[in-house]
């Protein structure tokens, strides 16, 4: 287990360490760069925005050799009764739309219905291949069992949601790739414990190494973008493993984990639909992108680009090890821990606060 998990985690973060000078260069002559024409962006330069086939080159690259070692060595049956060659058939499917939708969007931008028809698309042809939430279990209540109807569209919102989701946080220098990672290392911690799929822990580690591959050139100050190639192909793989991972499972708690370790992006492109709605009072209102996501509210309270991504990726990290703790020791210590980082998050604000009242140099200029 631990060498697939390591070559896993090494060969994608060659892979993509390797690929993503050459997506830079790529990005700049087929025109994937992104210029700041509003007040939205953070950034004050033009950026290559190409970043996203390099990770998914690292990714695919590294799950193709895996699953061609396991399978001759005997350790994954890709034709028992899991079908993992079918589902992992419908995810190179998927990914292949994602990613076709994603470059027409870096290059040419897309409307944002025109984004969400090739994520529906991707997430139909997953499901279509064998992979779907098959339960529903509410916390302290009962276990649900779904039809196949009520299934395949709650896989399909999960999905798209996840996606969009992720695609949404990317607002800041190395935040929705930085985020992606803390969350594919929660759902790894999870799935090790919980006796997940090799193939599920596999595909997890792949996509950490291919982020560490990446990460170096996004994280602030970026030299690239991820773009919507990368965001919406981290979207839609966490939705697609945290089903993998936890397919099989009827313990209660890990049925609601993977949404507490994505709880982060959740949160934001939910408050993003309700904010917009209630300015908007149309669902056209939906699609119209403002500047009221969690990275923009922390820097207009005097935090830099750089301080507001260490933030959200602290938030991020404390909503995995509260996932991790509820699944490993109940949930009286899960909340002892989530009270802990409420008040260290409270003392740390109020110093920052008095910090920026006595001395307002010591805040870093917005980059």
């Amino acid at each position: 287990m631990w060498g697939n998990i390591a070559i896993a985690f090494i060969l994608a973060f060659i892979v993509a360490f390797m690929a993503t000078p050459y997506t830079i260069k790529i990005a700049n002559k087929i025109g994937a760069v992104d210029i700041p024409k509003d007040k939205r962006r953070m950034h004050t330069k033009k950026m290559p925005k190409f970043g996203g086939p390099a990770v998914i080159l690292g990714f695919i690259i590294s799950m193709l050799y895996l699953i061609a070692v396991m399978s001759i060595e005997g350790s994954l049956d890709l034709f028992t009764e899991q079908e993992y060659g079918k589902k992992l058939l419908g995810i190179l499917l998927g990914i292949v739309v994602i990613a076709i939708t994603g470059i027409i969007d870096d290059i040419k931008t897309l409307k944002p219905w025109q984004e969400l028809i090739g994520q529906t698309i991707a997430a139909i042809i997953v499901v279509a291949f064998g992979i779907q939430i098959e339960h529903l279990n509410i916390p302290f209540l009962y276990r649900v069992g779904l039809s196949e109807a009520f299934s395949t569209i709650i896989t399909v919102l999960w999905i798209v949601g996840v996606t969009n989701a992720i695609n949404l946080i990317d607002g800041l220098d190395g935040l929705s790739s930085g985020i992606s990672l803390i969350s594919c290392i929660s759902l790894l911690i999870i799935f090790l414990m919980n006796g997940s799929p090799m193939i599920a822990t596999v595909i997890v580690t792949a996509m950490s190494g291919a982020l560490v591959g990446f990460l170096p050139y996004n994280f602030s100050p970026a030299k690239t973008f991820i773009g919507d190639t990368g965001s919406n192909f981290l979207g839609f793989m966490l939705a697609v493993v945290s089903i993998l991972g936890v397919a099989k499972t009827y313990t209660m708690a890990v049925i609601v984990l993977p949404v507490i370790v994505l709880g982060l992006p959740i949160f934001d492109v939910m408050f993003a639909i309700v904010r917009r709605l209630a300015k908007g009072k149309s669902i056209k209102a939906v699609f119209k992108p403002d500047k009221g996501h969690l990275h923009h509210r922390l820097v207009e309270k005097g935090f830099s680009q750089r301080q507001a991504v260490l933030i959200l990726y602290g938030l991020s990290a404390s909503l995995g090890m509260f996932a991790i703790i509820l699944f490993d020791s109940g949930i009286w210590k899960a909340l002892s821990f989530l009270l802990m980082i409420i008040a260290a998050v409270a003392i740390g604000y109020r110093n920052f606060i008095k910090e920026k009242d006595s001395n307002p140099k010591l805040i870093d200029d917005k980059k």
